[in-house]
């Protein structure tokens, strides 16, 4: 599960706007900014909620559960590793 809030948090630590989110895990514009726009656990198509995920994780991006050891013990996103720099992409 992903919230909303999650969805932006590792939106703004990848440093790309909706747009690239939506290329990278080959959904449309307008599902990712209704994905956003949600309140709590984002709720939608299994494959997309897949898809999206996986382009996340690909990303570096860590989603932390509810409960899960964290220092706060909420719901949150870690960066695994820093995102690739401009001059990395081919």
């Amino acid at each position: 599960m992903i919230t909303a809030a999650q969805l932006r948090a590792a939106r703004a630590l990848l440093r790309i706007d909706q747009r690239e989110l939506a290329q990278r895990c080959s959904l449309s514009l307008p599902t990712i900014q209704r994905m956003e726009a949600s309140e709590g656990v984002i709720r939608g198509n299994v494959d997309s909620l897949v898809k999206l995920v996986e382009a996340l994780s690909v990303a570096g991006i860590e989603l932390i559960a509810e409960g899960a050891v964290s220092s706060a013990g909420g719901r949150g996103v870690r960066l695994k590793s820093p995102p690739p720099s401009a001059d990395d992409k081919p």
